[in-house]
């Protein structure tokens, strides 16, 4: 497998939501070379960007999540804005970053929800949408070969 990085990797899926004139857009995609599937080990990432859609600047000053991994287990991560900072966005500005979320799994999913507070003190919830880690068809195809081998 040819070494990459993770700006080279096309995301697979787009997903996105607004919420109080505020979007989250999110594209995730699979990372092979912190993967390992032979030991169980899945590494995704994930691009998001916030645009402010408002009349007034806000700042994102919270982030809560809920993982699912293929085997069903949850995760609840929770912590102080994105990426270690809390941006403030004025009016028609975006944040972007791009996060990680290795599995156990070659399937999973997360959604979300960011804490935000405007100028004018108010706080409020926003959506982040459910989105989907979907392994590349090359490796599905190589874990059922895999499977099978192991079967015969």
């Amino acid at each position: 497998m040819q070494n990459t990085s993770i700006e080279d990797v096309k995301p697979l899926e787009y997903y996105f939501e607004e919420t109080s004139r505020i979007l989250v857009e999110v594209e995730p995609f699979y990372v092979p070379e912190r993967s390992n599937p032979g030991l169980k080990q899945f590494f995704y990432a994930y691009k998001i960007k916030v645009t402010n859609r408002s009349d007034a600047s806000v700042r994102i000053i919270h982030r809560h999540w809920k993982i699912k991994d293929g085997n069903g287990k949850t995760y609840d991560v929770q912590g102080s804005g994105v990426v270690g900072e809390q941006p403030m966005l004025k009016p028609s500005e975006s944040f972007e970053y791009t996060s990680f979320c290795p599995l156990h799994s070659p399937y999973g999913n997360m959604r979300g929800k960011y804490q935000m507070i405007d100028e004018f003190g108010n706080r409020f919830w926003i959506s982040v949408p459910l989105f989907f880690f979907r392994p590349p068809q090359e490796l599905l195809e190589l874990l059922a070969a895999k499977e099978t081998d192991s079967i015969q």
